[in-house]
């Protein structure tokens, strides 16, 4: 018998796919074991993946983690053990750049299972009942916000995810010369951000976007919209929520759409792996087609392939959540990747919300944002 272990994280969107393509494998494959641990959403981003691959096989990992596992030696180079046939049909069928997200110095590193980035969410029932249209532009979604109809999140990477997208939206170049923009576009992106959330609910501070949804399907919630979150697909399922909350593109900032951040999620492989092709083997069977298509997605799973986003099997069972937001997962912005970066955006996610909750000065932030930021490029690999 061989035994994979495999670590993904604990959410009905992170963990159940993956121990469903694994239940059908093993069906398939009687001298085959694999087991699926799980972390949390915090620790999906935040856990040292070096660590995590003496311990584990397989590994879901969150796509800024790659230049550090590039350097660390983390992750096994795919090409060396997958055709390159799979691997060209891979990339053809990326959703956005998500393949892309995990090919590094021309390896690559993980294959992207899991496609995402912050969409547009809202409550139908709740738009009907207040008398409301869904929002077309960003002038909209303030007049919905002083209203008391929003929510958004403000916890975790949100706010440096909002920062990023504004940033773009106002300058067209984010990341660039060693900066993430330049420091008057900063400026004007927290200034951006502050009018929003004049606006909301404090305790939006310490919600993640999963806890926005679960406000939004509320029907005893008064929220009906959030702007750009993390899309989820489990909420425009029937029986997720007290109600499914549909999902839509974001809306155009100076008459053009916003351009969000990308997420997911990739399957990447253990250098100190047993057993490699087995493993790999049951890897292109996850990241088939097929698979993500029908078991992947009837499971929870939010695939990362284009064909099962096209699906009319996936989107009759999502509300259309797929159709509905592709187009803004094919512009989302890849973030920077380079070894270095997360210690960064760590830093930032906690100094933006200090700043939002008034715990540090709007100079000390944007001296961060500003000077910290080429610091850390200037010491990173940023291939």
């Amino acid at each position: 018998m061989t035994t994979i272990r495999g670590i993904a994280w604990n959410h009905s969107r992170g963990n159940i796919p993956v121990m469903a393509t694994a239940q059908r494998y093993m069906e398939l494959h009687s001298d085959v074991k694999i087991i699926w641990d799980t972390r949390s959403l915090h620790d999906f981003g935040g856990a040292n993946v070096d660590e995590l691959s003496k311990k584990y096989d397989l590994m879901v990992v969150d796509h800024p983690w790659t230049g550090f596992a590039y350097a660390h030696n983390s992750y096994t180079h795919l090409e060396d053990f997958i055709d390159r046939e799979f691997l060209a049909e891979q990339k053809k069928n990326s959703v956005g750049s998500s393949y892309e997200s995990y090919t590094y110095d021309n390896h690559q590193l993980a294959l992207a299972i899991d496609a995402a980035s912050p969409i547009a969410f809202y409550s139908n029932e709740k738009l009907i009942q207040n008398k409301v249209e869904l929002p077309k532009t960003y002038e909209d979604v303030l007049d919905l916000a002083k209203d008391g109809l929003i929510a958004c999140s403000g916890n975790g990477t949100s706010l440096l995810m909002q920062l990023y997208m504004f940033c773009d939206a106002i300058s067209h170049s984010i990341f660039e010369n060693n900066m993430i923009a330049e420091r008057d576009v900063l400026d004007e992106s927290l200034n951006i951000i502050d009018h929003l959330f004049s606006y909301l609910k404090d305790e939006y501070f310490y919600k993640n976007p999963i806890g926005i949804y679960e406000e939004l399907s509320n029907k005893n919630k008064k929220a009906l919209y959030t702007p750009f979150d993390f899309g989820y697909s489990n909420y425009s399922r029937l029986g997720y929520g007290d109600a499914i909350i549909s999902s839509a593109n974001t809306v155009n900032y100076k008459d053009k759409p916003l351009r969000t951040i990308l997420g997911g999620a990739g399957l990447a492989l253990s250098t100190r792996a047993n057993n490699k092709d087995i493993a790999v083997d049951y890897m292109k069977y996850c990241a088939s087609p097929i698979i993500q298509e029908s078991i992947y997605v009837e499971n929870g799973g939010q695939p990362g392939h284009r064909l099962a986003w096209e699906s009319d099997r996936a989107n009759y069972i999502t509300n259309d959540f797929f159709r509905n937001t592709l187009d803004t997962l094919d512009r989302a912005i890849l973030r920077p990747r380079f070894n270095g970066y997360l210690e960064f955006q760590e830093e930032a996610t906690v100094r933006i919300k200090d700043y939002m909750l008034k715990n540090i000065s709007r100079a000390e932030i944007l001296d961060f944002l500003d000077k910290d930021y080429k610091k850390i490029c200037g010491n990173g690999d940023k291939k």
